[in-house]
């Protein structure tokens, strides 16, 4: 005997709305950009929508650098007299881990979001070069 196949919306509301009148959050990681010159390291995350709020950014003593998202949201299309057909709550996060080279100065790392960019500055530990002079050793 067949079943019939029931949703959560009465099914007037499937036909008439089908499934493409909710959009759908697509699940991905942001773009990650990673530029270095000679004094620094840049980290670049694609971060629209997104404030300084909602990263976290942890340096830890094996020189890992590790970026978290966590964004949480609630869309609200209220109006008097009208019953919820749908309600959505949003959560996304992300984490992404990068090890750190051993030249960089893990106490100078700064960070800011700008445009949709969060940007990461990791300086790098600058070691003068040696003159090759000659040191006389004094004899006693």
């Amino acid at each position: 005997m067949p079943t019939k196949r029931t949703n959560w919306l009465p099914g007037i509301f499937n036909d008439f709305f089908g499934n493409e009148w909710v959009e759908r959050p697509s699940v991905a990681s942001p773009s990650v950009n990673i530029i270095e010159n000679e004094k620094e390291y840049k980290v670049e995350i694609a971060a629209p929508g997104l404030t300084k709020k909602d990263f976290r950014i942890d340096v830890h003593d094996d020189n890992r650098l590790i970026v978290s998202v966590e964004k949480k949201s609630e869309t609200r299309d209220e109006d008097k007299g009208n019953k919820y057909l749908r309600r959505e709550f949003t959560f996304s996060s992300f984490r992404q881990s990068m090890i750190l080279p051993d030249n960089v100065d893990k106490d100078q790392i700064r960070a800011k979001v700008e445009d949709g960019v969060l940007h990461i500055e990791i300086p790098k530990i600058l070691k003068e070069e040696k003159a090759q002079a000659v040191k006389q050793i004094e004899i006693q």
